[in-house]
């Protein structure tokens, strides 16, 4: 069931928002080469239990998780693009990094993603990130009133396909409140003006990642990690936000 949030209710959600903001702000700034997957997940439940607030995935066990995730950060390197579970790796020169994030705060949710590269970047990669911020960008400028949830997959996947990616569509952005995923679907592509009108008090995470050679994905043996299956490198980017009568608002901005 799809619940709007009262303007009450989104104003108390702005706390979670801007924890998952400053979170992924420090997670940013202490990716480096040679620093260890564990040690960014570290650092983010440290900032956790510094603010009072509860991860949303540690002990997180949906039916295509193969066991409770038991981290607090998804940390997907190169070829894989979701789900990435926090290992014994050191980061090399050139990855591509995406951070995923999510926790409650006073029993609401914010959740977000970014993704970066590590020392020296391929122009490639930086313009594979470059699509899914644009194409975030663009979904978050039309999520108004008198638009349809079709028109926010019709926006992201027209901006991938403009850059030659496919879009796949088995995993997308969701409704966000006392939960971390919830109604309705967010779907990464869609018909313009299809399927459930947006509203205000409709809050959603919108998450557009894209893979550079494929929209086929595969799991890793750890049962989480998602990759594509010919190799080639993902990207991911995502933010939780409040639609409104006016312009939405992004509540794990900075």
């Amino acid at each position: 069931m799809i619940e709007l949030k009262t303007p009450d209710e989104i104003e108390r959600m702005r706390p979670a928002g801007r924890l998952v903001n400053s979170v992924l702000d420090a997670l940013v700034e202490a990716a480096d080469v040679g620093v260890n997957l564990l040690d960014l997940d570290a650092l983010a439940h440290d900032m956790i239990r510094e603010a009072g607030a509860t991860s949303c995935y540690i002990d997180y066990h949906p039916s295509f998780g193969a066991m409770p995730f038991g981290k607090v950060l998804c940390t997907s390197v190169n070829d894989a693009v979701l789900h990435g579970l926090p290992h014994d790796y050191r980061l090399e020169d050139g990855d591509l990094l995406s951070l995923d994030f999510a926790v409650s705060v006073d029993g609401w949710v914010g959740d977000a993603a970014r993704s970066l590269v590590v020392g020296r970047p391929d122009t490639e990669d930086l313009r594979l990130i470059d699509t899914t911020e644009r194409a975030l960008a663009a979904a978050i400028d039309i999520a108004r009133p008198g638009k349809k949830l079709g028109d926010i997959g019709a926006t992201i996947a027209g901006v991938a396909r403009q850059e030659g990616y496919s879009v796949n569509t088995d995993f997308g952005g969701h409704g966000v409140g006392r939960t971390m995923h919830g109604e309705p679907h967010v779907a990464n592509d869609g018909r313009p003006g299809r399927g459930i009108p947006l509203r205000p008090g409709l809050v959603i995470a919108i998450e557009p990642w894209f893979m550079a050679g494929t929209d086929k994905i595969r799991t890793d043996p750890d049962g989480w990690t998602l990759r594509s299956t010919d190799g080639s490198r993902g990207a991911h980017s995502e933010h939780t936000i409040a639609i409104t009568a006016d312009d939405p608002i992004i509540l794990t901005a900075g």
